[in-house]
């Protein structure tokens, strides 16, 4: 059977490795929903920022001591995420926009068992 070639070149070296790139999307604050190739072992706040999203200030760096990246995470992907850190906890409570779906998503490690997780960027404090 042929192989099909992807429509990008690192798509392509991907398949050719035999790897598959998980997958991330993002809403945005104006409901604009993109879907992209997310990399393993990057927080999901370096896979938004290395993709424009300029809407995530990040203004720590990710180092858990701002809030600045914020988002709500899907229901469904709860279970899936470590527990919420006294740290990231504190941080949340600051927020005039928290709900039970925060995260930092600084704290949030992408990995293959988080394909198809789905953000929306918290409204800004």
């Amino acid at each position: 059977m042929p192989q099909s070639r992807g429509s990008l070149i690192g798509e392509s070296e991907l398949r050719l490795q035999g790897t598959k790139m998980a997958k991330l999307t993002i809403i945005d604050r104006a409901g604009v929903e993109i879907t992209i190739d997310a990399a393993n072992g990057l927080s999901v706040m370096e896979i938004i920022r290395n993709n424009g999203g300029d809407e995530l200030l990040a203004l720590c760096g990710g180092c858990c001591s701002c809030a600045t990246c914020h988002v709500y995470v899907e229901d469904n992907f709860a279970g899936k995420l470590p527990d919420v850190s006294e740290a990231e906890n504190d941080l949340l409570d600051s927020s005039e926009y928290r709900s039970v779906q925060s995260r930092l998503s600084c704290q949030l490690a992408f990995s293959e068992e988080l394909d198809g997780l789905k953000v929306r960027i918290a409204p800004e404090d």
